[in-house]
């Protein structure tokens, strides 16, 4: 494995940097954005989940397109989309114009998040290719990191009374700076070369050659070459459609990639991700402590993400996978137990303790030594009393002084399903997706899963608001937990294994 291989991987994946950046500054946003827009629970879901809906339709698209254009044109264009929506976003004036402007953010992480794992193992050898498409995963992690340190920095400042930063300002910071690496992206992908294996399928052989010779050597390229041809000499050059992929031949990849597509999102990781500063405000630690806690969820993140990148190409793609499923389930059942826990009371003093900007101390009068044993109940009431809004705004103050929760259990189960996540779901799936499938039907067929997998995405962040207000912060863990059981048995049963077989090989074996 060539430093240029790795530059050029790293490269091509900034793109989920932008997304893993852009997902984790929208948890911090909505505690300033949510208030001062005085948005319901289902706008909240929109203006965190607009972008996945884009998503699933760049996916549809991208990877068709690419086929067609080259992975590396629309690479370029999706850098360009990210700074635009990132410079829309910090000034939008109203609910409808923050929204579209993370829609135009989405088209360009929607194509990203396919073409990256796309091109990336069409330049890798067998041996390493593992390591590399997961550098995709490493750089959305770092994004992530990225994100909630520059939401803790910017809460931190603005919680310090600062005279530049508010709470009706400080929220368009977090977005803004999105645009920096934006453009640092747009430009680092004009010195990346096009795909040597998708210049093969355009009888571009020459600068697939020089394509291979230049980041490998003669003699591992010449590998690379061997193979690559003695494929395309039996490859069929029929019209590739939407239907071609429900062929017999297809079947069984198709039907393995689409669980896993479904299973990655469907278990919640984008709603504790993109909601992270509101569900450790559940816990009732505070607003302050709840951007601190996004920092650790991060940290752990970028931490196993490493454990996976070093243990892929040596464990193999399906222990991963199931060790991870059947930690993810473990720790949502763990969290689902610590909330199912909880109670909530407010004493005298500790509502003269509460420091809430436009409330008096007798609206919450009633609550006085009134104990709850479930968050739906508690939080009602105090929507009720407070208005949607005014709740919205100091519900970490007011969490923070009424619930009895043992939080390190809760914050045990968070780390540990973001930990499971970044070893197994998070990394292997897009490893898997841009291996398993023949270079003429690749495209397409990512396309497709990738569009399943963000409709999914969507709807779980689209109607995750709406399950911690109408169903509780119990069942909602319990139901993600449950639900990772189920994909545990059904990828026991499927799941392939791929480790150190070259592309052609795995199309020979799983493609009959």
């Amino acid at each position: 494995m060539t430093k240029k291989v790795i530059l050029i991987a790293f490269v091509v994946s900034l793109g989920g940097f932008l997304f893993g950046f852009d997902a984790g500054i929208i948890s911090g946003v909505m505690s300033y954005a949510g208030p001062e827009f005085d948005l319901n629970d289902i706008q909240i879901g929109w203006v965190v989940s607009s972008p996945s809906f884009a998503a699933m339709i760049a996916m549809l698209i991208a990877g068709r397109l690419s086929d067609i254009i080259g992975r590396k044109k629309i690479l370029i264009f999706v850098a360009f989309l990210y700074a635009v929506s990132a410079v829309l976003s910090a000034i939008a004036s109203s609910y409808e114009m923050l929204y579209i402007a993370r829609m135009i953010g989405g088209f360009g992480f929607g194509a990203a998040l396919v073409l990256a794992p796309t091109y990336i193992a069409e330049i890798s050898s067998a041996k390493n290719r593992g390591k590399l498409v997961s550098l995709q995963q490493l750089n959305i992690v770092l994004g992530f990191f990225a994100a909630f340190l520059s939401n803790y920095y910017l809460n931190k400042v603005n919680t310090a009374g600062s005279e530049f930063f508010t709470d009706e300002n400080v929220w368009r910071w977090m977005l803004g700076i999105e645009f920096i690496p934006a453009i640092f992206y747009f430009i680092f992908m004009f010195f990346v070369p096009r795909s040597p294996r998708w210049l093969y399928t355009k009888n571009m052989v020459a600068e697939a050659k020089y394509v291979l010779n230049k980041i490998y050597g003669s003699e591992i390229a010449s590998e690379e070459i061997r193979t690559i041809e003695n494929v395309a000499k039996s490859t069929d050059n029929s019209k590739v459609s939407l239907l071609s992929l429900l062929k017999p031949s297809l079947r069984f990849i198709l039907l393995v990639g689409l669980v896993i597509g479904v299973l990655q999102q469907i278990t919640g990781i984008n709603a504790v991700y993109f909601y992270a500063t509101s569900i450790f405000k559940q816990t009732g630690i505070g607003t302050d402590a709840s951007f601190s806690s996004g920092v650790l969820l991060s940290f752990i993140t970028v931490l196993f993400t490493f454990v996976a990148i070093f243990l892929i190409d040596r464990m193999g793609r399906r222990p991963l996978l199931l060790i991870g499923v059947a930690g993810i389930s473990i720790s949502l059942l763990l969290c689902a137990y610590g909330f199912n826990q909880a109670t909530y009371k407010l004493t005298a003093n500790d509502i003269s303790t509460i420091e809430v900007s436009g409330m008096s101390s007798e609206q919450l009068a009633f609550a006085i030594d009134k104990e709850y044993t479930n968050d739906l109940d508690f939080k009602n009431d105090m929507k009720q009393s407070l208005g949607t809004q005014l709740y919205a705004k100091n519900e970490g103050a007011i969490l923070e002084a009424a619930t009895s929760i043992n939080a390190t259990l809760i914050l045990i189960g968070i780390l540990g399903f973001i930990a499971c996540f970044a070893f197994s779901l998070g990394p292997v799936m897009w490893v898997l997706l841009s291996e398993l499938y023949p270079i003429k039907y690749r495209g397409l067929a990512i396309g497709v899963i990738g569009f399943v997998n963000s409709f999914t995405s969507w709807v779980v962040q689209q109607i995750f608001p709406w399950e911690l207000s109408n169903l509780g912060n119990a069942l909602s863990f319990l139901i993600f937990g449950l639900i990772a059981l189920v994909g545990f048995a059904v990828l026991l049963k499927i799941l392939p294994e791929t480790k150190g077989k070259s592309l052609e090989e795995i199309e020979a074996e799983y493609v009959k």
